[in-house]
Formats: structure tokens, sequence, C-alpha cells
């Protein structure tokens, strides 16, 4: 491993001296403390950026050096990751990877890095679970020209599940039960409803095999009883934006939450999705997206009434909102909606529907996790959607497939990766630099996973020609199925490869990849561990 590390290290110092001598160098001092919050009428001893939840929105150009004094003042450890940046691994600021330590308590890192990409990207500590108490924030990097997004208007909205809990109380909790938090189970009402709907003898059957298999059909969420924030405030405390009527105005969304999956619409208004974590995507008009923790949308709309419209980010489990307001005066408040009827899981997100001798509706197979109660005639955003603004310029075959296996065990409450957590793993996946290779998740669960691979873009295999796929840093892999994104590495380093749900990740869904010029002798030793045929799963059509 000292000789991919030792060419690793070589590579970045090449990399270095190639940036231009002229760049800006802008600075930022970050301090990070415990202080009491009071978001939801309590006060609560959480943790601050500069004071405040969110961290602040750092602003940069493409082509500035970015230079973060980060000052940790609590009596524990800290970090920051800068999701979706590209950048040096040990900048990377994942403690154990690449040789960063993480933050000592009382102690002061600076980070510095080239900007390398424009778009809307976030930050967040990767260190226990302290992003879930408040250590996360947006960060931006505009073009340093002119932006082809031309807007009136620009705001960030970060949506996060703030809890009263500590986030150790919470993954304790969810060890003891995984149902600890499962405050809308089905009852006998819904039973009689879904009786009336298909039939007593189907909905007894239902009842009867998701008791067999100790599961439930509301597990859409691991953790309720959240307080869903927009930039930092309740609903009750009205985020507003500003806009004069015929404005182009930009919303740059970050699902900066710990474990919540959002449905977000702005009812009255079209959106035109028009980047996809911060990557540039051809034009697409939607009404609504869903985008799971990590994942990034920007959108512009163009109101033209002199009313206020509301931003409606609902969690899959309907368990609440996070509201803001589009204005054009301060004070005005939209309608809020009424919550939408919950989604039911079904076998199709087990993945039933591929095992033999099962008895099986049409009601069966359809997702209840793709449910999102879309009015009739309005469009909600599908991957498959995505098409790149640019031509990619990697559009080769992948040379090997590497199997991507997520699963768990519920009732232990522990979540893997090709059979393993991450403490039990002894090899990372290894990547020759350079090689064009694809990974195929196989979902086992009936959960959705937030994929992110830290230090590459993916390109997401969505049915779109090679050269239009969209660029993700992380995907959504649903309930039971099976979908595919290719890969270039072309930068080198250690990098954590996880599940973007909190809880999941601390309890085991991450693993390790290796970007290095390896002989094939440091090349895994059984390649079916690895590799498979080069034919792997889409998001085409789903």
């Amino acid at each position: 491993m000292k000789r991919h590390r030792l060419w690793a290290m070589a590579l970045l110092g090449v990399i270095a001296l190639a940036t231009p001598a002229q760049a800006k160098t802008v600075e930022y001092n970050l301090v990070i403390e415990r202080q009491p919050v009071n978001i939801t009428g309590k006060s609560i001893e959480k943790i601050t950026v500069n004071g405040g939840i969110p961290a602040p929105v750092l602003r940069f150009k493409d082509g500035d050096e970015a230079v973060i004094h980060v000052t940790n003042k609590m009596d524990q450890d800290s970090s920051i990751h800068w999701h979706g940046l590209l950048l040096p691994g040990e900048m990377d600021g994942v403690p154990g990877f690449n040789g960063f330590p993480g933050i000592p308590a009382g102690e002061t890192f600076t980070y510095r890095f080239p900007l390398r990409q424009t778009g809307t990207y976030w930050y967040h500590a990767h260190s226990g679970g302290q992003e879930q108490e408040g250590l996360y924030g947006a960060m931006i990097v505009d073009p340093s020209g002119t932006d082809p997004i031309r807007t009136d208007r620009d705001y960030v909205i970060v949506l996060s599940d703030f809890s009263e809990e500590p986030w150790d109380d919470i993954i304790a909790n969810l060890k003891k039960s995984a149902d600890y938090y499962a405050y809308n189970r089905v009852t006998l009402v819904d039973f009689f409803k879904d009786a009336e709907e298909r039939g007593l003898g189907k909905a007894w059957k239902d009842a009867k095999d998701w008791g067999q298999m100790r599961m439930m059909r509301t597990d859409l969420a691991d953790v309720s009883g959240y307080t869903f924030l927009v930039n930092g405030k309740s609903p009750t405390q009205n985020w507003t934006g500003l806009f004069k009527s015929g404005e182009r105005v930009r919303l740059r969304f970050v699902n900066a939450s710990a474990m919540s999956f959002f449905d977000v619409r702005i009812p009255g208004l079209k959106m035109n999705v028009l980047q996809s974590d911060g990557q540039n995507t051809e034009p697409l008009k939607v009404d609504e997206f869903r985008f799971a923790p990590a994942e990034t949308y920007d959108v512009v709309v163009t109101p033209q009434d002199d009313k206020a419209y509301t931003i409606v980010a609902e969690p899959i489990d309907r368990t609440g909102f996070a509201l803001g307001t589009l204005a054009p005066r301060e004070g005005m408040k939209g309608e809020v909606p009424e919550q939408r009827e919950r989604a039911l899981l079904t076998m199709g997100d087990m993945g039933m529907h591929d095992m033999d001798g099962m008895e099986m509706t049409p009601e069966d197979m359809i997702s209840g996790w793709k449910k999102s109660g879309t009015p009739p005639g309005h469009k909600m955003l599908d991957y498959a959607d995505l098409r790149y603004a640019g031509i990619q310029k990697d559009t080769r075959e992948p040379e090997r497939t590497i199997d991507v296996r997520l699963g768990g065990n519920m009732e232990r409450y522990i979540w893997t990766m090709n059979g393993k957590k991450f403490s039990e793993q002894t090899e990372p996946i290894r990547l020759k630099y350079g090689e064009r290779a694809r990974l195929t998740f196989t979902n086992e669960t009936m959960m959705a996973h937030p994929m992110h691979l830290h230090g590459m873009f993916v390109q997401l295999e969505n049915g779109q020609p090679a050269e239009k796929l969209p660029n993700k840093h992380t995907v959504i892999v649903e309930p039971g199925k099976s979908y595919s994104v290719l890969v270039t590495a072309d930068e080198p380093g250690e990098w954590a490869f996880h599940c973007h749900l909190l809880y999941h990740m601390m309890s085991g869904m991450m693993t390790k990849v290796v970007v290095a010029k390896f002989d094939d002798a440091d090349m895994p030793s059984n390649p079916a561990q690895q590799q498979s045929s080069t034919k792997g799963g889409s998001y085409a059509n789903h």
C-alpha cells in the first residue's frame, strides 16, 4: 500500500505546481463550538459554527484557492468534509483517510485547496453524529466568467432535520429497536381501508406476510419526530426570500438532513431544474422533486403574481414540513397545503417479484417508496430525465464491473456493503488510476440508500447517450432495485464510499475506495469479489 500512497502524493504535487500562480486566495475562519440554541421553543445545547445553525454559506469562484481555518472549541475531535468537491485526499476531511487525523479539541486546522469546478455544494462533519447536531452548511462556487444560468435573485435553501435528542441517544435507541421511532405504524383503520379497496383475503395475507418477515410497511424512514428546518428556521419562523414580479429567482436546494428524504414543491410555480449535485443539466421543468440527504438541486422560478408562494418540503414519511416563503414583501406568508397521505411499502420494494412461487398482484409490484402523491398532470422529476448540459469527456466502455450489494439486519440495526460492515472489512475497493469502471448497486433491503463516493463524480446510467449521462456525487438506490453508475478513477487517494443516511453509515454501510497506480499484483486476488460482467443495471424508466 505504501507504493500507491507515494505515487499519489507525487501526482498531487504535480497538480499543485500546475495551479495558476495568479489564482485568488479566499479565506474563511470557522469556529466550531457547543452552545445553547432555541429552535423549537426550548433551549438545547447543540453544535454551532460561528455561532449559528446552519454554518455560514461559503462563496468562491472557479479557480480561487480556498483557505479555510477551522477552530475546534469543543472538548472532542471534529472534522469537516467538503461534499462534492474535487480536491486532494488529505483535504477531504474524513478522519482515518489519507492521513487526516481529524481536528483535535482546542486546535485549528487549515484546509487549503484549489477550486476546480462550479455549482452548489455543501460541507459537514464526518465525526460521529456531529452533522445531526448542527455542523453543516452550504458552499457555492460561481463561474469565474459569466454564469450561463442568468437570474435576478439567488437564494440558498438548506433543508435539515432537527432533533432535541443528542445524536448518540438516537443511534442507541435504534440499536435497541430499529422500530423505536416508528410513530406512524399501520393501524386497524388502515387494515380495514386496505380490505375495502383490495378485499379482505388479500389484506389479511399482506398483513400476515409482513408480520412473518418482522417488517412494517411504513418503514420509509428510521427516525421520526424531527422538526424540519429551512436555513435553520422552523415552519413557524417562516424563512422568506423576496422577489419582484417577473424576476428569475434561483433557488439552490441542499438536503443537509441526517436521515430525511424530502419531496419539494412550490404550489403555483413550475420549477426549471438546471443543476443536479452542482453539475449543469439541460433545462427540465417539473412541479416537484424528491431528493435524498446530501443531494442538491438548483432550480429557477419566475413568480408573476403579487402574492406569497410557499416552499414546501415534505418528508416521505409525512410527519411534518419544512416551510419557507417567496414573497414580494416582508411579513407575507403563503398557504400551507394539507399533509399528503403516507405511502406504504409493497412486496415490490422487497424485490419479491423476483421470487418464484409468490402470488403477486399488480398492486404488489408497484413501488410504495416511489409514491409521492403528485397530482395527475403534474411532473415529478425522475432520474431518467436528467441530461448533462455539456459533453462528457470520458465515454469509454468500462473495463470491469464492481458489484456493490447493500444489505442490513434491521433487528440488530446493522447495515453492510457486500455482506460486511465497515469495521469487518479488510480489503478496500481498488481502482487503477485512469481506469473506467462500472459500479452496480444491488439494494437487498426495503429502504432507499443515497450512496456517496468521495473524491470523484460518477455518471448515472439513466438511459441517456454516453456523452449526456448526468454527473452525480450522491445517488439514490431504491428499495429492492439494482442500478449502475460509471466512474473514471482520475483522483488519487483513499476515498470514503458510503450511504449518506447518517445512522446507516455509522452502523456499517461504508467502505474504502483506493485510487492509485497499482500493479496487477495489487489488484484483488479473487476477481469475483469486485468484478463481474460489464453489463449493469440502469435508472432508465424507473
